[in-house]
């Protein structure tokens, strides 16, 4: 081989070669700034995985709680007393948004006959039952899954965290409810997932060792999937395509006496010209001494 050759073919190759790096170094430090945006804007994990400072896992419903609404509750009944107190008159329907087809379901209200078809517990579905007089018990039946029973009409709900679906199969009075919590100071959710606030480990998390932060918040339930019933014991209606949300919060009195509120919000496209927005207080009670179940009523 020529000696002009062989520096032609070499100089082809060097010339190759350091594209190829040049190429490649253009590619890791294109990475290396991604990477790092990503850490200046604390980006969170993948929903759902939840993981931060030392590849914790993440948190459940229960450890994740801002506020304990565990324990023994009684309603206290402050306003609206003729229409939570007593069973209204038919056709008493004032300060419900009814539509035109709101009003002629409830002015067909027939209690003999919700008795008759099984229907007597229509005013103690999911949408009207956090108004009714009564005592109510909350627990948690697992890590993932609170359980909220009444004395009055002998229901009970589950308020399901995370990803759980609900199964095939018809509608109930209770419907299906999905809980988050709401954390104050916080995206809702956090980045644990869904109902799971914070895994930590972005700018500003605390060093190791560090005591927990105090959490506030309160819990948000949006249910679905409810059989049509009542908003009040004298037929005033809400249909099977009911959206409720609730937000539960929670407090202590001055006196020491605790208290948790639950404003719930309907919305039905059907009977309600717009949403029905009421708020109910439940005072905390030593124990369950003055539970009394009691059936369903259609009166």
């Amino acid at each position: 081989m020529r000696d002009g050759d062989s520096r032609r073919r070499f100089s082809s190759v060097g010339a190759a070669a350091a594209v190829s790096l040049m190429l490649a170094a253009l590619i890791v430090a294109a990475g290396a700034q991604e990477a790092a945006a990503g850490q200046g804007r604390g980006a969170a994990p993948a929903q759902g995985d939840g993981r931060g400072r030392g590849d914790q896992p993440p948190q459940t419903a229960r450890a994740a709680a801002p506020i304990d609404l565990t324990g023994w509750w009684v309603s206290i009944v402050t306003e609206d007393w003729r229409w939570r107190m007593v069973t209204p008159a038919k056709g008493d329907y004032a300060s419900v948004p009814l539509t035109n087809e709101g009003r002629r379901a409830a002015d067909t209200w027939d209690p003999a006959k919700d008795e008759r078809e099984g229907n007597a517990c229509k005013s103690y579905g999911a949408a009207a039952i956090m108004r009714v007089p009564e005592r109510v018990h909350v627990t948690w039946e697992n890590d993932t899954t609170l359980k909220i029973e009444t004395d009055a009409g002998t229901q009970t709900r589950l308020l399901h965290f995370g990803d759980a679906q609900p199964s095939a199969g018809e509608q109930g009075w209770q419907g299906y409810s999905v809980a988050t919590w709401e954390i104050a100071g916080g995206p809702p959710g956090g980045r644990g997932g869904p109902g799971f606030p914070g895994g930590g480990g972005g700018r500003g998390a605390p060093p190791a060792g560090a005591p927990p932060a105090p959490k506030f918040g309160s819990l948000k339930v949006m249910t679905t999937r409810m059989k049509a019933g009542y908003l009040r014991k004298n037929g005033v209606p809400y249909s099977e395509n009911t959206v409720l949300t609730e937000y539960f919060d929670r407090h202590t009195e001055a006196n020491g006496d605790e208290w948790f509120t639950v404003t719930t919000i309907v919305d039905d496209p059907k009977y309600l010209n717009q949403p029905f927005i009421t708020s109910s207080g439940f005072k905390k009670e030593r124990d369950g001494s003055k539970w009394r179940p009691t059936p369903c009523t259609a009166t």
